[in-house]
């Protein structure tokens, strides 16, 4: 008999990642389709179609990490901006579509789940994890657990009546608008022209520009105090940061370390390390398949 495995679904606001996901976090047939964004029916049909792809008998569950706000009381998508999903209850619609118990995750949970599991936070006990890409996601897992609900890190407030946030938020001065690829984009805009961008600041920066490096300085120091936050209120041994915008690497890590242990409590400040991870684009589908595993569990009792 077959080892039992799951099927991940990573849903992007481009492209649908889908595999056959282990209980170790490993990845076998790995697939990867546009989204279809047409309408909510078309995303739907698009996600159905990629599951059918790879689906079955050793399937066991189906587990979707979704870039969206989630009730998971009620399976219930309640709202999203980059992909055409609302109030539609998620959970329900795939499990009698396929039969098969379904988990659902907010796309940076799932994320930091697989970090935990398989990637950076192996061995952990309580960490979190900071996304940096178009904009900041995170999620926390706390003593061995992933906290399941809402976990919005890209919008604690770091100064007081601040740049606009990003996208649909109403808010100013939070996290997202001083440490993501768009906002990189912005200050690389002002410093070098309208033609470049963050991969170019990065590279400049690796090329030794002393503007590059200072403009990331001054994103990783904003970082550090963020992440200054989170230690104080979970007292993590670990934060990981993932997201494309990760890529700057100890340019944005090294001022943000520093911050860090100045603003967190002691001694929590001095033992927490903040790493780059480890798993790259795989992060979320690995995320969604230790969901559905999750789900497996729970239908069976466990």
């Amino acid at each position: 008999m077959r080892e039992p495995r799951v099927i991940g679904v990573d849903l992007g606001g481009t492209k649908i990642l889908t595999g056959i996901v282990t209980r170790d976090g490993s990845v076998e047939h790995r697939r990867e389709t546009p989204t279809p964004l047409e309408s909510q029916e078309a995303v739907l049909a698009g996600v159905g179609a990629a599951v059918e792809e790879l689906l079955d008998d050793s399937v066991v569950a189906l587990g979707f990490g979704i870039p969206s706000r989630l009730d998971q009381k009620t399976g219930r998508v309640e709202g999203s901006v980059n992909i055409p999903l609302q109030g539609l209850d998620l959970r329900s619609r795939m499990a009698e579509r396929f039969n098969l118990p379904v988990g659902i995750e907010n796309d940076a949970n799932a994320a930091t789940y697989a970090e935990f599991v398989a990637g950076a936070g192996r061995g952990a006990e309580t960490m979190v994890m900071l996304t940096l890409g178009t904009g900041c996601g995170g999620g926390v897992v706390i003593d061995g657990k992933l906290y399941r609900g809402w976990a919005e890190f890209g919008h604690i407030v770091i100064e007081y009546d601040g740049l606009p946030c990003q996208g649909t938020c109403t808010g100013r001065g939070h996290l997202e608008g001083y440490v993501t690829g768009t906002a990189a984009t912005k200050l690389a805009q002002e410093a070098f022209g309208p033609a470049a961008d963050a991969h170019r600041l990065v590279r400049l920066a690796s090329e030794g520009d002393p503007t590059a490096r200072e403009l990331l300085a001054g994103m990783g120091r904003r970082l550090g105090a963020g992440i200054g936050s989170l230690v104080n209120i979970f007292n993590p041994e670990l934060v990981v940061i993932g997201g494309g915008f990760a890529a700057a690497g100890d340019f944005l890590l090294d001022p943000a370390r520093e911050v860090m242990r100045r603003e967190a409590l002691a001694p929590d400040g001095g033992r927490v390390r903040i790493v780059r991870a480890e798993l790259g684009t795989a992060a979320g589908l690995i995320g969604a398949g230790l969901v559905a595993f999750d789900a497996a569990s729970a239908a069976n009792g466990g």
